[in-house]
């Protein structure tokens, strides 16, 4: 009697797995046929999710080899300094360097920088941009040069952070031209940024000038640095067409020399084959010269070296000097006037052509 129970307990037991197993079957099979009726019903679906519409839209450049039959040898490139509301929805090609990029969501912003300009540039989801394409716009390095195609568009608010404040760049196509590394030795932002005694973001940023001239190359990026050296090529592009315009011819004067050519600074000595040489402290000499040679004006731009050891920056070892020199009728008035006149159309002049470096 006991043996029959224990066989029917056993049989019981058998047959109760087998109904859990049956019940787990059961519901396998029933996920398997609807996956299987949502993939054939929505089939279609699913391979647009899958397809990447965005192909061939963005990606990286291979080596710029200048063949040829190269199609892109006559593309017309737009300066991101000539963006603006005048050119609204235009598409334009633009190169530059990845100043910054946020990724939110289904879309990306980066800011594209081209010398001291930068515009904001956009790049979403939608029928004609991919989700593969604003993964990989928000996967590019900083400073890493990228070609923009892309709809020119005003904006409702001025975007503070650019240059270019009332417009903006939509995005249709992005390329790789050359990638920067993802670690760099100092960040274009931070460089850029003012050092201010009283930091009120609390953020106390700031490149140690050590830092700075050990990676001068990408300190040279930054809008002031660019405006700086943009200013100086004004400024002596300026005296050069004033003076031509008054009547002055340019000379340039020797910079190795046998002798000191003025007595009231130091000289820098060089080794010239057998012999001394020295670098020349000023062009005097040589202006004189062609004044009594009858040039009746002159004006030389060039480099001026002084051995002053100084720790001013008033006192430079070397520097570029804008000379001038002439013979007046009657009166030494005569050359002031002309100095005077002179520095006040330079001042005018860089006033009104490069108001946006000194800004």
């Amino acid at each position: 009697m006991g043996e029959e129970d224990k066989l029917e307990d056993t049989e019981a037991a058998v047959d109760g797995k087998s109904k859990k197993a049956l019940k787990k079957a059961a519901k396998d099979a029933e996920k398997a046929a609807k996956k299987e009726a949502k993939k054939s019903t929505g089939q279609a679906e699913g391979d647009k999710e899958e397809v990447d519409v965005s192909a061939g839209k963005y990606g990286t450049f291979g080596l710029l080899q200048s063949k040829a039959d190269d199609k892109n040898r006559n593309a017309i490139f737009t300066h991101i300094k000539d963006l603006c509301p005048n050119i609204k929805d235009q598409i334009v090609l633009v190169r530059g360097r990845m100043h910054t990029s946020r990724a939110k969501g289904k879309q990306c912003f980066m800011v594209l920088r081209q010398q001291q300009f930068t515009v904001q540039c956009l790049v979403n989801v939608s029928d004609t941009i991919s989700k593969q394409m604003v993964k990989f716009a928000s996967t590019i390095n900083k400073e890493t040069i990228i070609d923009v195609i892309g709809k020119v568009s005003s904006v409702p608010k001025e975007i503070e952070a650019c240059s270019q404040k009332l417009v903006e760049i939509h995005i249709q196509e992005i390329w790789v031209v050359s990638e920067s590394k993802s670690q760099l030795p100092l960040l274009i932002e931070d460089a850029a940024r003012p050092v201010k005694d009283d930091d009120q973001e609390g953020l106390n940023i700031k490149v140690n000038q050590d830092t700075r001239l050990d990676n001068r190359i990408l300190d040279l990026r930054t809008p002031a640095n660019q405006a700086i050296f943009r200013l100086e090529a004004g400024v002596c592009r300026l005296f050069r067409d004033i003076l031509t315009n008054k009547g002055f011819v340019e000379i340039h004067t020797p910079k190795i020399i046998s002798a000191a050519s003025e007595g009231g600074a130091n000289v820098f000595t060089v080794s010239y084959f057998k012999s001394s040489a020295y670098l020349a402290q000023s062009p005097q000499l040589y202006k004189q010269m062609a004044i009594a040679a009858d040039f009746d004006k002159v004006f030389t731009v060039g480099a001026v070296f002084r051995a002053e050891d100084s720790n001013t920056h008033r006192h430079l070892t070397e520097f570029v000097g804008l000379d001038l020199e002439m013979a007046f009728k009657y009166h030494y008035h005569e050359v002031l006037d002309t100095i005077g006149n002179t520095f006040t159309e330079m001042f005018i002049g860089l006033r009104d052509k490069y108001k946006t470096e000194i800004e």
